[in-house]
């Protein structure tokens, strides 16, 4: 039986790396892009290309409906899930709390926050064994920001994945007899186009001498750590966090 991956934000940066590496390792991939189809059909076709099999698949993860028809596509077009990577997510621009309004944190949280635990909870629903699933892993996105606080620059940012960290904990203890592992990376100043997003592009050039490793770090290496725990060598490894962030 195949195994079959779903990798929401999965367009660019982490995520696309992530389905890139999934595929070369035998996964069939899943995809899950928001606006960028274009960006999404170009990973499907280099994973194709590798003679691997990927579908890419529109969905708003803040909105149950899509949700839904995501995970409902991924049964009709590849079959059962055995992996669920929770990747996609938003940072606005670089702004202090005494500025934040409600809107912009209905944003953050809508898409880091309940897009996780929609895509989650229909994971389990497939995977878990209570459910007549075969068991599976998921491996959060979260960000070293949820415990360095982003002061200054984006704390509604780092409290949404301070929320992924509680999540991947929890799920982890209430789904572990259900043959279901849950974990989670905790990246920062990575090289992405998440920067942009924030009104810094060049924020990793500027940071990296703070760090005790003296660079930024490549989107690949975080792939690597999410396909380790994905795999059958992290088998005893479920509630846990591997920190990507250059030492900090």
């Amino acid at each position: 039986m195949s195994k079959v991956l779903v990798v929401t934000g999965g367009s660019r940066g982490i995520g696309a790396e992530t389905a890139l590496l999934a595929a070369a390792r035998g996964y069939v991939v899943c995809i899950n892009y928001y606006k960028n189809k274009a960006a999404a059909d170009a990973v499907v076709d280099q994973i194709k290309s590798a003679g691997g099999k990927a579908i890419a698949v529109a969905a708003d993860v803040s909105r149950e409906s899509d949700v839904k028809d995501l995970f409902k596509t991924v049964d009709e077009k590849l079959g059962q899930i055995s992996a669920l990577v929770n990747n996609a997510g938003i940072l606005e621009k670089q702004i202090r709390v005494e500025d934040i309004d409600e809107v912009r944190l209905h944003r953050v949280f809508a898409a880091n926050v309940f897009g996780s635990f929609l895509c989650a909870r229909e994971a389990v629903r497939r995977m878990s064994t209570k459910h007549g699933g075969y068991g599976g892993a998921i491996v959060n996105v979260s960000s070293a920001a949820s415990r360095l606080g982003s002061a200054g620059e984006y704390v509604d940012y780092a409290a949404s994945k301070g929320a992924i960290d509680t999540l991947t904990i929890g799920l982890s203890r209430e789904v572990a007899e259900e043959g279901i592992r849950v974990n989670a990376v905790r990246p920062a100043f990575i090289y992405t186009d998440m920067h942009a997003d924030g009104g810094e592009p060049g924020r990793v050039d500027r940071i990296k001498e703070s760090l005790p490793m003296k660079r930024g770090g490549q989107p690949i290496e975080v792939a690597n750590a999410i396909l380790w725990l994905l795999s059958e060598e992290a088998s005893y490894t479920t509630g846990t966090f591997i920190d990507l962030a250059g030492g900090k």
